[in-house]
């Protein structure tokens, strides 16, 4: 038996898509809106002869165990391609050379990626006391590991990631489970331990220890398949202009929401009970001037940098290193033009033609946003400049592309926890108004994945607190 009540999830994305498949499988009647021509949002796979490039995540961590659920109950458990084992090694850029980042004690002890003098400062990690004020992620590091620790593994790692700069992002709110570390044990190595027993409990993984993953057909095949399930309670080409409160007679005089939407032209109305923003920050600040202008500030002010991949093809026989692993990062202190370098095509299967490598690389982020203003040409000397003289890589690529994103990934720069809280009292001040979407809780696949989950709980219990109060209202009070 469903749950009564009608909710519309604003974006297809992979958190919305989550949301709504979750409360689709309750029995919840959910409609999704989705102003492009298809589902996955950044996660779109593009395929070109025998080249696949993905526009967004490149992979995703098994860190939940709700992606095995979801991809059961969606058929694509089979198409699931865990990455080559060797794509553990990853390398990270010193002084012009590649360094495996040493991923245990021993390994790390022997690198040459740090001295021994910044090695020998992680000793001091334990006899650190908390911190007084809330900090950048680059000011929590260099007081609890130095200096050294911060300038290449950290500062690469963020760059990666967030393509965000680590003396501008909070460690509290992008960070929270390191952040965590320190409030609840007091430090890192202590903290670490704790915090395996507790994974161990919620059956979660640590995101350096959970598996790689991708799908025969890219990343696209994961947002695609929750879409087909969904059925035609996905509507494409259909962007939300605005979002309203009103009482609707239809419900026993409760309080809803009217939703005006643009098609080829045409405007139309619906109404819901339930109303879920999976949208990017811009974008629901739009549609959130009713409730909260204040909310609709911040958010129209969180930043997302531009970021451009550079997807390049060549003959193996052009590379003149060796291929094992994931790829590599280039610290700010190398003063390169480029973030890192995925080695696509050895991760999984299928990425390049038979006899040629796949290499997707990132430039801009909030490093070098005024790189993004420069044209294809350019951006492409640029990379190839770097692949050659980091990795060996010699001639024109048999293949290329370039992707622009203006808008790449939300920042959650110092002073973040206020968005949250300002998050959290409009949710509270606005029944049945949810907000799902990369801006809160997470930016990875399955920090999106966990979200979408606990908001279709979250608006679960609503739904059935809703009921209550509609029958109580039907039955005049009684």
């Amino acid at each position: 038996m469903g749950v009564g009540g009608r909710v519309i999830v604003v974006g297809a994305g992979i958190s919305g898509l989550t949301a709504a498949f979750w409360l689709h499988r309750s029995g919840v009647d959910v409609t999704v809106l989705e102003g492009a021509s298809w589902a996955g949002g950044t996660m779109k796979t593009l395929r070109d002869g025998g080249w696949l490039i993905e526009t967004g995540p490149n992979s995703a961590l098994e860190t939940t165990p709700l992606f095995g659920e979801m991809f059961d109950a969606l058929g694509i458990t089979g198409e699931r391609l865990y990455a080559d084992p060797a794509s553990d090694k990853r390398y990270i850029l010193r002084a012009g050379e590649l360094h495996a980042l040493p991923m245990s004690p021993i390994p790390f002890f022997r690198s040459r990626l740090w001295t021994a003098q910044g090695k020998l400062r992680l000793l001091k990690e334990p006899f650190i006391g908390r911190a007084v004020r809330e900090e950048t992620i680059a000011e929590f590091v260099e007081r609890r590991l130095g200096r050294e620790f911060l300038d290449y593994a950290i500062n690469p790692f963020v760059a990666g990631v967030y393509a965000g700069n680590p003396e501008q992002l909070s460690v509290r709110t992008a960070f929270p489970k390191l952040y965590a570390l320190e409030e609840k044990y007091g430090g890192l190595i202590r903290g670490m331990i704790g915090g395996a027993r507790e994974r161990r409990r919620r059956a979660e993984k640590a995101k350096d220890r959970a598996k790689m993953f991708s799908f025969v057909n890219g990343m696209q095949t994961f947002p695609a398949a929750i879409a087909a399930k969904l059925g035609d309670r996905v509507k494409f080409e259909s962007p939300v202009m605005s979002v309203s409160r009103v009482i609707d007679g239809d419900h026993a005089g409760m309080p809803g929401f009217a939703l005006r939407c643009g098609s080829s032209g045409i405007s139309s109305s619906r109404k819901a009970d339930v109303v879920v923003l999976a949208v990017p920050a811009n974008a629901a600040a739009r549609l959130v001037i009713p409730f909260s202008p204040g909310l609709s500030r911040a958010l129209d002010h969180i930043y997302y940098p531009p970021v451009a991949e550079v997807f390049l093809g060549y003959e193996r026989s052009r590379i003149a290193r060796d291929l094992e692993g994931f790829g590599y990062l280039v610290p700010a202190k190398e003063q390169r033009n480029v973030l890192g370098t995925i080695w696509s095509s050895s991760l999984c299967p299928g990425r390049s033609p038979q006899g040629y490598v796949a290499l997707t690389t990132f430039v801009g982020g909030s490093r070098q946003p005024d790189l993004l203003s420069r044209d294809d040409a350019e951006l492409l000397a640029l990379v190839r400049n770097d692949l050659g003289s980091i990795m060996g890589v010699r001639g024109e690529p048999a293949y290329r592309t370039i992707i622009r994103w203006d808008r790449a990934i939300p920042q959650y720069n110092l002073g973040y926890y206020e968005v949250l809280e300002m998050l959290e009292r409009v949710e509270h001040d606005t029944p049945g108004l949810f907000f799902c979407s990369n801006y809160r809780g997470g930016i990875a696949v399955g920090d999106c994945v966990m979200n979408g989950e606990r908001i279709a709980r979250r608006i679960l219990d609503f739904l059935k607190t809703h009921d209550t109060a509609r029958q109580r209202s039907l039955s005049g009070g009684s």
